[in-house]
Parts: C-alpha cells; sequence; structure tokens
C-alpha cells in the first residue's frame, strides 16, 4: 500500500512594520526580526508614520510603534487609525510610565515592550499580537497592577497636549501653532491643567516643575 504524503503545515509568516525615529533601531531590530526561525516578514522599517501609511504593503499584521516619535502626533490618534484596519499594534518606549502604558493599551495596543528589554522580547510581543492576545512583561504587569491606586488629575485631551507641548520647550505660540488655536486659548488649557494638577497635590506652577514631572511620566523625552 503507497504511503500518505505527509507535509508540515507552516503558518504563514507574520507581515510586520516598524516605526521609530532612529534609522539605527530600525536597521538592527529588522535584521533581528527577519532572522528566518522566527516567521516574521520584516516588510516596512519607517521613521515617520506617514511613511507607514503610504507604503504599498500597508496595512500589515503587525506593526511596532516609538511610543514617543517626533511627529508630534498622539500615539492614541495612530493606534485609533490602525484599529480599522485589522492591524494589531505593538508599542515600544524607552519611557514605562505607568500613565503612558495604560494610555496605550487602553487606546488600542495588545502589547507594550521596553526599549530595556532583548528583541526577543518584542517578537514575543509581535506572535502575541498576530493571535489577538495581549502580551506586556513582568515589570510592566506589576506596575499597572498598582496604577489605579495614583490619583488621577482628570485632564481633557487639549489641556494634556498643551500641557505636553509647553513642557517639551514650545512657547506659547508655537504650541497655538501646532494645536490650531489662539494663544489664549492655550493659556486657558496650561492654567486648567495645572490647577486639576495641584487639586491632587502635584505643583505644576513653573516651567522646571512642569519639564520634571513631564520627563517622569514619560510624556517627554529628557535631554
Amino acid at each position: 500500500m503507497a504511503k500518505r504524503a505527509t507535509g508540515s503545515t507552516r503558518a504563514p509568516r507574520i507581515r510586520v512594520a516598524i516605526v521609530d525615529d532612529h534609522r539605527l533601531v530600525l536597521d538592527g531590530l529588522s535584521a533581528k526580526l527577519a532572522q528566518p526561525h522566527h516567521n516574521i516578514a520584516m516588510e516596512a522599517a519607517e521613521t515617520n508614520w506617514g511613511a507607514l501609511l503610504e507604503h504599498p504593503g500597508f496595512p500589515f499584521d503587525v506593526v511596532v510603534l516609538d511610543l514617543h516619535s517626533n511627529d508630534n502626533i498622539p500615539i492614541g490618534v495612530k493606534l485609533r487609525a490602525l484599529g480599522p484596519t485589522g492591524t494589531a499594534a505593538v508599542v515600544m518606549s524607552g519611557h514605562t510610565d505607568s500613565a503612558s502604558v495604560e494610555a496605550a493599551l487602553k487606546a488600542g495596543a495588545l502589547g507594550f515592550v521596553p526599549k530595556t528589554e532583548t528583541a526577543d522580547e518584542l517578537i514575543s510581543a509581535i506572535h502575541a499580537a498576530a493571535s489577538s492576545r495581549p502580551h506586556v512583561t513582568e515589570s510592566i504587569a506589576d506596575r499597572l497592577a498598582t496604577f489605579g491606586d495614583a490619583p488621577d488629575a482628570g485632564l481633557g485631551a487639549q489641556e494634556f497636549r498643551a500641557l505636553v507641548l509647553f513642557a517639551g520647550g514650545r512657547t506659547v505660540r508655537e504650541v497655538g501653532t501646532a494645536m490650531g488655536t489662539t494663544d489664549e486659548t492655550v493659556k486657558s488649557y496650561i492654567k486648567r491643567g495645572r490647577r486639576k494638577f495641584k487639586r491632587i497635590g502635584v505643583d505644576l506652577g513653573s516651567r522646571v516643575l512642569l519639564r520634571t514631572h513631564a520627563v517622569r511620566e514619560g510624556w517627554i523625552r529628557p535631554e
């Protein structure tokens, strides 16, 4: 009797794209992820969000995004844009404060990987995201478990954005230009935001205090 033909049914490779400001990071991760045994097809490595959206291969199975990029587009905006395309998202960052992690996960990221971790951790997160499973490191999970104990300032989206831009060194006028509003409106956002933080015992009354808090919370990068 003739033997029945046998063969492995290998899963199709995961189509992945990465967006990060730094070409060196992109080149290193692309080379690592593209190794055949990871079952990942590295299809795009872009330094800006617009190039990702314009890539002929978009949408991808999984997109890896840097939390704090220089394009000033909030991570939540990017994640919500990816949602309808069926693209799963993994966020990586050098800053891992609980507020930033929780905001990214609530906005739709399936994974969050600190840049202090190895590429193998990112690969695990990519495979989990491709299967619609969440993935965070043990240290991130521990922080999220205690996040609910921290007081919430209750900022509105515009108040938060104004504070972040102002903390990053922009003038009131430059913040207004970036937000498409007037100087007076920006001043109002900043004033209200500071007042809300003061209610929970956080003093952001000076530019130095605001910047220190913004760096500590991962809103902006330290210089």
